[in-house]
């Protein structure tokens, strides 16, 4: 998800001192719905202050200084507190690739915290934030590849917007596409955005990518996806982020059959 509004977190991997002043931080989570099934089939981890403070007050201590520390401590903490808060379902974890300087060394703690909770390496997805252009595609190609080898699976966010465009998509074959909430907001009065969702729904069919919709806020916005052939959204409307919690099933909101 975007960093600058209250239900997204994020993290980032680059080279820094480890003298760099730490960032103070924990998560809230998110459930993502397969409004087919009625069960939650994920949770994604979002950035929050110990005094529930949103992601962008976090996310303004970022400095290049810090940048490592913050990102290997944000994997970690959203793979221990979701482990100590019994999670069954996935978990998804959100990076920001430009700041991955080395992919294995940036990986090495997150394999330890899974393997410390238990908690099984294809249950974990690595959402792909992208704010600027990568002009070294390569490079996002190799994070991909070095993540995937141990089991990880890789979502490309905000899709539709910025950078993650189609040439995106058919260079990086992610397993899981999230359809920006700039697409999906008032998609149910949209023509055009209705347009592109429905072709995006058949190109992931066609290309096996599972496809999220994310940023739903209103019953007839679930129901116009879902007959769009969208099985997996997430947004305000079926729940909001729970603060260090993870929120229960019966606690979801869902669209009239």
């Amino acid at each position: 998800m975007n960093q600058s509004v209250e239900r997204d977190g994020h993290s980032g991997c680059t080279a820094c001192s480890d003298a760099a002043p730490s960032i103070d931080f924990t998560m809230a989570f998110q459930p993502v719905v397969d409004v087919v099934a009625r069960r939650i089939e994920a949770h994604e981890a979002l950035v929050r202050g110990r005094a529930q403070q949103s992601a962008g007050t976090i996310l303004a201590q970022i400095t290049p200084e810090n940048r490592y520390s913050f990102d290997q401590s944000c994997r970690v903490t959203a793979i221990e507190l979701a482990s100590r808060l019994g999670i069954s379902q996935s978990l998804h974890i959100n990076f920001l690739p430009n700041a991955v300087y080395n992919p294995a060394a940036c990986i090495r703690k997150s394999l330890e915290a899974a393997a410390h909770t238990g908690m099984s390496l294809d249950r974990i997805t690595f959402e792909i934030i992208e704010h600027e252009d990568l002009t070294e595609l390569s490079h996002l190609q190799h994070i991909i590849k070095e993540y995937r080898k141990h089991g990880f699976k890789v979502a490309l966010d905000d899709f539709g917007t910025g950078y993650s465009g189609l040439h995106r998509l058919a260079e990086l074959e992610p397993d899981i596409v999230k359809l920006d909430r700039a697409l999906v907001r008032e998609c149910d009065r949209h023509a055009g955005r209705l347009a592109i969702i429905s072709a995006m729904v058949e190109l992931c069919a066609k290309l096996g990518i599972v496809l999220i919709s994310e940023g739903i806020e209103t019953e007839s916005e679930a129901l116009t996806l879902a007959r769009a052939g969208v099985r997996f959204m997430q947004g305000f409307y079926f729940s909001r982020p729970a603060f260090e919690a993870l929120v229960p099933e019966d606690a979801i909101t869902w669209p009239a059959p």
